[in-house]
């Protein structure tokens, strides 16, 4: 049999029963698509993912408070809620450690604001002027904090785009208006661009004022919430962090690591254990989906081995009249392959559609990889060969004349 004659005998077999042959290849379809869909969504999750950590800073580590200590079987109140870092730490860390090219100090709580009849429950960050310059910041009006407002204790305000819209939701511009924090009235001299949400919480929501201010009028004491510092380089982070490290153990007069009274969070570390996370997180809905392609396998395994036994005078006839084993052989293969290759074409088409709406939806920005492409495209050419070489070798090792006699 020529490749013609194959083509031309698969068409016939499986248009002979349409619905049948499109009820088979549906397993493919889904499969391959779900595949491909699900692959797409957890691209999509680990790249925004990474980009909400990008986001927060460049070359970042940050210091935080270790746990609050307590005495008995008290339960730990976690990590951030001992009171140990101070601005003389902040000043030490980037007078002393190498490779460090900002650092910037931040006092953080959440506190309700009002503003001309309006109000909002909100995170107020006391910050230094490099916040802006570490943490990725941009001011689209106005200005930021400066060195002068720190020293002087000033009372003023830099909003985020979402804290401006829950306070002045006319659309009055906030930049000259007043606002209250904790019943303290602050003057508003700017506000930032839109970053988005992240996994660490909206900076869109922050409103930033000077971390002096906010030690004296908020929290009421000396202590710091984080201590931001960029490094001068991503290869040199690594070493930052232990030199920070060795640093504030010396100055905390802490011999025992174990018992530090902070930590140390590396934004590269952070960023290596999401991607695992989100890859093993992809991997596992793929794997999920590929199940379903096992199962069109198998449909169609039974859709062949059905084939074969409705077509046993045929398969007879063939050999009595010249058709060698391997004639059949490739014919019923040829015919399995069809099947699995125009539903993983379809499969395909409808993976990437639902990746589209997915993304067009606003929900996710899903990523569609070539190799999500290629590998379901050739698992199921793959399940072709494989579920219908037993259908077509039980078809090419019938006996020509009990085939003929077959009822």
């Amino acid at each position: 049999m020529t490749s013609a004659d194959i083509l031309h005998e698969t068409y016939t077999a499986l248009s002979a029963n349409r619905v049948r042959s499109g009820l088979t290849m549906l397993g493919i379809v889904i499969g391959i698509s779900s595949v491909i869909a699900m692959t797409a969504i957890g691209n999509g999750a680990q790249a925004s993912i990474n980009a909400s950590i990008q986001s927060i800073g460049s070359n970042l580590l940050m210091v935080m408070p270790g746990a609050q200590r307590s005495f008995g079987y008290a339960v730990s109140a976690g990590r951030g809620t001992a009171e140990s870092l101070t601005q003389s730490d902040a000043d030490a860390i980037q007078a002393e450690v190498a490779n460090v090219a900002a650092v910037a100090s931040e006092v953080s709580g959440r506190y309700q604001i009002t503003a001309r009849g309006t109000n909002t429950n909100t995170t107020v960050d006391g910050v230094t002027p490099d916040y802006a310059a570490v943490r990725n910041v941009q001011v689209a009006e106005g200005s930021f904090v400066t060195d002068a407002h720190l020293s002087s204790l000033a009372k003023v305000a830099v909003l985020g785009p979402t804290a401006v819209s829950d306070l002045f939701p006319d659309g009055t511009d906030p930049v000259g208006q007043q606002i209250a924090i904790k019943g303290v009235l602050f003057t508003v001299i700017g506000t930032t661009v839109a970053k988005g949400g992240t996994g660490f919480g909206s900076q869109d929501t922050v409103i930033y004022i000077p971390s002096t201010t906010a030690q004296q009028y908020l929290s009421g004491n000396k202590y710091l919430s984080v201590i931001d510092i960029q490094a001068s380089d991503p290869s040199a982070m690594a070493g930052a962090q232990t030199d920070i490290t060795n640093l504030l153990l010396e100055r905390h007069r802490i011999s025992d690591p174990s018992n530090a009274d902070f930590n140390v969070l590396n934004q590269a570390d952070i960023l290596a254990t999401a991607s695992n996370v989100t890859s093993t997180f992809t991997l596992l809905l793929g794997a999920v989906a590929g199940i379903s392609l096992v199962v069109g396998g198998i449909g169609i395994m039974n859709m062949m081995l059905t084939s074969v036994t409705e077509r046993t005078r045929e398969i007879g006839l063939r050999k009595a009249i010249g058709a060698t084993k391997r004639d059949i052989n490739l014919q019923f293969l040829a015919e399995a392959v069809a099947l699995t290759l125009t539903g993983g074409a379809i499969g395909v088409l409808l993976g990437w559609f639902i990746s589209w709406s997915v993304t067009a939806a606003g929900v996710l920005a899903t990523q569609v990889s070539p190799d999500s492409v290629i590998l379901a495209f050739g698992v199921s050419a793959g399940i072709g060969i494989i579920f219908g070489y037993y259908p077509a070798g039980r078809a090419a090792s019938l006996n020509p004349i009990e085939a003929l006699r077959y009822e």
